[in-house]
């Protein structure tokens, strides 16, 4: 909301010419000192703007301050324009007015180029994110529940320092509190959520590379050799470059490629079903055919059961 305001506050300056910080603070419905903190705020932004005391004193600019468009060049409004149109489209609801406001200042029609949903086709994660994009933004501490690959529940406290979005899933970088440790948080594992009215300091961590807490148990890479069948194309497609793909004159494709092994990954491989073949390493092909045979057996005697 801070963006807004102070956008907000120097249009009602440049209308106004002179306002207390009595009169701004009740339109913006915050305190007095929180308007004072605003006006540092545009000062160190090189903003023109100073306080006088006394009858007839407020706030105010220089006189001779005009927020001239012309200082920008076409391209620069352009692209200014549709980095916030960007930035609105990620639920930063502070954005949306100020490219309102930007976009009549440029004389500029905005065009909805992107769109982004943070929800997943089955479980919707939006919430969350909001959640811990605002304690990003305030610096508030969280707490909730993480549920590890394994399925092992612990209840975290952190502090966000920011959202990340790697192999088509959101992630939380934070400075776990319960493990003195920068930690990376899959969203979808994150449950009851809370965000408190603790206030952190900033840290500088944001460079550091985080532990994944999926990799709590040591997970090794393993390189794989895949043969897939043509009617996973649209797989190949979605998931894999074109440098570790061969497709082959029958139409089979072969990928090699390497992940972490663990449970994910055989999951992975027998989500593919009968359009798979893991040629190398042996042992997967071994562990995956255990695998299936638990399943079947599974499978085999609830029907005798029945």
């Amino acid at each position: 909301m801070q963006v807004s305001r102070l956008f907000e506050i120097i249009y009602i300056l440049l209308d106004k010419k002179i306002v207390t910080a009595r009169e701004l603070a009740e339109r913006f419905d915050v305190s007095q000192r929180t308007i004072y903190r605003d006006i540092d705020t545009l000062s160190l932004a090189g903003i023109p703007v100073y306080t006088e005391k006394g009858k007839g004193g407020g706030i105010s600019l220089l006189p001779d301050f005009v927020l001239n468009k012309s200082l920008l060049s076409e391209t620069e409004q352009n692209e200014i324009l549709t980095a916030l149109q960007g930035l609105s489209s990620v639920n930063a609801s502070e954005t949306g007015q100020v490219l309102k406001k930007l976009s009549t200042i440029f004389n500029k029609s905005t065009v909805p180029w992107l769109e982004v949903d943070f929800t997943d086709w089955g479980y919707s994660n939006g919430h969350d994110f909001n959640s811990f994009k605002t304690a990003v933004i305030e610096k508030r501490v969280v707490t909730f529940d993480y549920y590890s690959t394994y399925g092992e529940m612990t209840r975290r406290r952190v502090e966000p320092l920011q959202l990340w979005f790697k192999s088509k899933a959101w992630y939380i970088k934070a400075f776990c509190l319960t493990r003195q440790d920068v930690r990376l948080f899959k969203l979808t594992r994150v449950r009851n959520l809370n965000m408190t009215d603790e206030r952190f300091s900033e840290r500088d961590l944001l460079a550091t590379q985080p532990n994944p807490e999926s990799d709590e148990h040591q997970r090794k890479d393993v390189t794989i050799k895949l043969k897939i069948a043509p009617e996973m194309t649209y797989r190949i497609y979605d998931g894999y470059y074109d440098e570790i793909v061969e497709k082959l004159p029958d139409g089979n494709f072969i990928v090699t490629v390497t992940m972490p092994e663990d449970n994910w990954l055989y999951g992975y491989i027998l989500s593919f079903g009968e359009y798979i073949e893991v040629l190398e390493p042996d042992y997967v092909r071994e562990n995956l055919r255990i695998k299936i045979e638990k399943m079947m057996n599974n499978h085999l005697m609830r029907t005798s059961r029945s």
